[in-house]
């Protein structure tokens, strides 16, 4: 049989299977395999929030999906154009969002009576005309997997679960994909017999597509030109990480993490207790409220101080945020948004904390607050947080969320000498008249940081308001009310390291305005707008408090303003109220990302409708 190799410049490749089947692992070697060979991509991992879900059933499906192409990508996709289906289970919750046509891979081992009853389905889809106007490639997985690693003494459990791996090659032969990347990576994972056992199931399924007549077509999707230099494959949550460890060498300062595991945060904590050779200290805390009181206590002591959390643990964190606040010590917050309220989504997407990021402490208690609009973004995000922590004497929050942080994307490393210094300045020598612990720098209004042991400027800090300058404990009414001003003051003494917002398209028609993790699909939807003739353009918001100085005069300009945002409307309520400008809100709260196909249908209706 002659196969024809079919040139594409983008591709959308989902696998599912039960949470068992090790869709995570196999995405990800498909990922680390499709950034070595050079495309540009974007994933999007999606699973349980059960550590094992029930197998077999819906809402135990997991599900990975990568963007790859030859061109930029800035979105994991809207639908995918080949499906992975392990189970009858992933191919009913999935199958609906497959492109027409488009090639479906089928585990049929997996296809009993029972499986189809656990899956909620009435009949069989291989069957019953569900799988019409799609390419179906019928695949024994389980049976395939176990003739090929034979006599490598694995029991029945263990041999199914190298079926994912013979998936996985056929998915390499299907695109040119060389399977070395993975192999080197079973090698430095497992022990035998499991090491041959991957490695012998990789191998036979890249052989088995090779040979057998299912595929009518292979796939190339050239390589991306992307700019010269290193790039590595990144998570959001690898790239925070990453961002903290440099702060300690561009600050010269240890670099401590308190942090209590969640759901999904725990990463940071993961990679950051890797770093220890590289001045940073992590501790995991038997709580939320003891992670952000050693943070503070670590600030106090003169180290680059930072929590992560979730919403549920920065809900926890909230008194303690205000102990920070009113001590003005550099602190940073992470908060990797995730759907709530209470426990609600652990392991899914939102934008729902904006309001306790800007209003969630009792008092008035304001601080900075900026997102992260990529998985590698989250890289700069971090050091920019740091730096204006350190400068401003304050804490400061860094949201990102479950997209950014689980989705992965290539990050070209930059030059050390292309990262931002962050200054620290510590006070070391006692001044004329005594040392004055909230004595302020007339430019950032910062007071000292003085580490404790140091001669002559000893000091009291506690929650109690403080006198000016003195940092006595006062009572005074209109001292507490000049203190709460001028704290205010300082948040607002970082306009000077916002830069003014610059629009991506038209001056006038439309205004799209995004923040955080929508920035990929909104860009991408809004090109793809322009492209068509409508008349808009773009603005994202990196900084959510202080905003940008030249936002209100913006969003005036426009005839119409829209604003996707993956909560009920938090942002467009803000901006509405404070800029007295009409903001058209475009919510989706469903724990999963905006497409770009919902986008772009919305942008083509407020455009009809100036």
């Amino acid at each position: 049989m002659t196969r024809s190799v079919q040139t594409l410049d983008h591709v959308v490749v989902r696998f599912a299977g039960d949470s068992g089947d090790g869709m995570q692992l196999t995405g990800n070697q498909f990922t680390a395999t499709t950034a070595i060979y050079g495309n540009d991509l974007a994933t999007f991992p999606d699973f349980p929030a059960e550590i094992r879900a029930p197998a077999g059933t819906r809402a135990g499906v997991s599900g990975f999906q990568i963007h790859f192409s030859s061109e930029n990508v800035f979105t994991p996709g809207d639908a995918p154009t080949v499906l992975v289906a392990m189970n009858p289970a992933a191919l009913a919750a999935n199958i609906k969002d497959l492109k027409a046509n488009g090639l479906v891979i089928v585990n049929t081992d997996k296809f009993t009576a029972r499986d189809l009853e656990k899956a909620d389905l009435a009949s069989n889809p291989l069957e019953d005309g569900t799988l019409d106007g799609f390419q179906v490639v019928p695949v024994q997985l389980a049976a395939l997997t176990k003739l090929s690693v034979e006599g490598l003494g694995l029991g029945a459990k263990e041999t199914d679960r190298c079926k994912n791996f013979f998936a996985l090659g056929m998915t390499y032969w299907l695109f040119h994909r060389d399977i070395g990347t993975t192999e080197a990576w079973i090698r430095s994972k497992f022990k035998e017999p499991f090491l041959s056992a991957n490695i012998a199931a990789l191998k036979a399924g890249f052989n088995y597509a090779d040979t057998v007549e299912l595929f009518l077509s292979t796939y190339e999707v050239p390589k991306a030109d992307l700019a010269p230099g290193e790039y590595r494959n990144i998570t959001g949550n690898e790239a925070l990480a990453l961002g903290f460890v440099a702060c300690a060498a561009l600050s010269g300062r240890q670099v401590f993490q308190g942090a209590y595991p969640i759901t999904p945060a725990s990463d940071v904590l993961h990679y950051l207790s890797r770093y220890k050779d590289f001045g940073v200290v992590t501790f995991q805390a038997e709580d939320e409220i003891a992670a952000i009181g050693a943070a503070i206590g670590a600030s106090f002591g003169g180290a680059i101080a930072l929590t992560s959390s979730s919403g549920p643990g920065i809900a926890l964190k909230g008194e303690a945020i205000g102990l920070a606040i009113i001590t003005e010590l550099p602190l940073v917050i992470v908060d990797i948004q995730r759907g709530g309220p209470s426990t609600g989504l652990p392991t899914k997407t939102e934008q729902s904390d904006l309001f306790i990021a800007l209003y969630g402490r009792h008092g008035e208690s304001p601080m900075p607050v900026l997102a992260a609009q990529t998985p590698s973004d989250c890289f700069w995000a971090a050091i920019e947080a740091v730096r204006v922590a350190v400068k401003y004497r304050m804490p400061v929050m860094l949201l990102t969320d479950g997209f950014l942080a689980n989705g992965a994307e290539p990050w070209k490393v930059p030059e050390v000498s292309a990262l931002p210094a962050i200054e620290v300045k510590l006070a070391t020598e006692v001044p004329e008249g005594g040392f004055q612990p909230y004595a302020r720098d007339p430019e950032t209004l910062a007071r000292p940081w003085a580490v404790p042991g140091t001669p002559g400027l000893e000091h009291r800090i506690g929650g109690l308001e403080k006198q000016d300058v003195t940092g006595n404990v006062s009572y005074d009414p209109a001292n507490h009310e000049h203190m709460s001003r001028l704290r205010a003051a300082k948040v607002q003494k970082v306009l000077a390291d916002v830069p003014d917002l610059v629009v991506n398209g038209d001056a006038d028609g439309l205004l799209v305005v995004s923040w955080g993790g929508t920035f990929g699909a909104v860009h991408t939807a809004v090109r793809a707008a322009r492209r068509g003739g409508l008349r808009l353009g773009h603005v994202h918001l990196r900084w959510l408090n202080p905003m940008p100085a030249n936002l209100g005069t913006l969003l005036k300009r426009y005839d119409r303003v829209l604003l996707p945002e993956l909560n009920l409307g938090q942002l467009a309520t803000v901006l509405s109220g404070r800029y007295g400008v009409a903001v058209q809100s475009y919510a989706k709260i469903q724990g999963q990302p905006f497409k770009v196909s919902e986008l772009l249908a919305r942008i083509q209706l407020e455009c009809a409708a100036i």
